[in-house]
């Protein structure tokens, strides 16, 4: 696994690279143990592979290549064959290893967790095609596209279809079974009636009870200790799901209205960009506020 000569101790295998480069002795041995006491398998070297842990295999692999110090270290899916715990744990390794070196690190993952937790900049690819590049902070709160949108964060984006009603600067949205809603996101190259989709992170979903008992009903609640999940059923969109304080006790079968901050809403076209923002957000939308995303009714 990972590559390593299972007959060479610890110390061979990261040294493999360097005696191939024909490099000196003195310098082999002192680059060896330094990258070993980075590592933390300092007092591994004369152990073979088969008496590791999946994680020190790692490491080990991971020391072949520093050793021979090179400009760019390239990380393919690194952690894909690890338990979960085992995940957490290389992920830190990784992240102080980063740290310590200063050197440059292309890691490349489907797990976005991954993505989010190590990297400086990401690059987002959807079908060998660039769909963005960032900062994680910068794409899980501007997302340039649906597909991106829908990529980072767990759970994932809520997407809810809407038709356009009055292209401009300010785009007239109409939910089905919501209403109509005023947000600051320009159309002006759309047609009226375009088919566009509304996207809202669970946490930016905000429940109140509802008013005379009509509003969206709770299908169920995963509890996760401090928070929970709500699922709130749509209709014939998808499901909407809300991270909310487990301390608010919602449970399913209750009614609740909904409140979304405007400044906190995505809005996609029909080829899944996402539309501009302008300078006029952060309106909390609330039944009964103009302008409005939710009122009294059901999904």
């Amino acid at each position: 696994s990972y590559a390593l000569y299972p007959h060479m101790s610890v110390y061979d295998n990261i040294s493999f690279g360097l005696k191939l480069a024909k490099t000196e002795k003195s310098s082999l041995r002192e680059r060896v143990l330094k990258t070993a006491q980075i590592l933390q398998l300092d007092k591994l070297l004369q152990r073979k592979p088969k008496e590791l842990s999946g994680g020190q295999r790692q490491r080990v692999a991971m020391g072949r290549a520093m050793a021979r110090e090179p400009d760019i270290l390239l990380f393919d899916e690194p952690l894909s064959n690890l338990d979960a715990s085992l995940r957490v744990q290389m992920r830190n390794e990784i992240a102080r290893l980063h740290k310590r070196l200063g050197s440059t690190m292309i890691y490349v993952t489907h797990d976005q967790v991954e993505a989010m937790t190590l990297a400086d900049k990401i690059v987002v690819l959807n079908g060998g095609q660039v769909e963005q590049v960032g900062s994680p902070r910068e794409l899980y709160e501007r997302p340039a596209s649906r597909f991106v949108a829908g990529f980072l964060g767990s759970p994932r984006m809520n997407f809810l279809p809407v038709r356009l009603q009055a292209p401009g600067r300010n785009s007239l949205i109409d939910v089905p079974a919501l209403g109509m809603t005023s947000l600051p996101f320009d159309s002006s190259n759309l047609a009226n009636g375009a088919q566009l989709t509304l996207g809202v992170r669970p946490e930016h979903i905000a429940l109140t009870a509802a008013i005379n008992g009509v509003g969206v009903m709770v299908t169920g609640v995963e509890y996760l200790g401090s928070e929970v999940y709500v699922h709130l059923a749509t209709g014939e969109s998808e499901p909407l799901i809300c991270r909310c304080d487990a301390k608010a006790g919602w449970q399913a079968g209750d009614q609740v209205a909904l409140q979304l901050d405007d400044s906190n809403l995505h809005v996609f076209d029909a080829d899944g960009l996402a539309l501009k923002r302008h300078a006029d957000a952060g309106q909390q939308l609330t039944p009964g506020t103009t302008p409005h995303l939710v009122q009294a009714g059901t999904l």
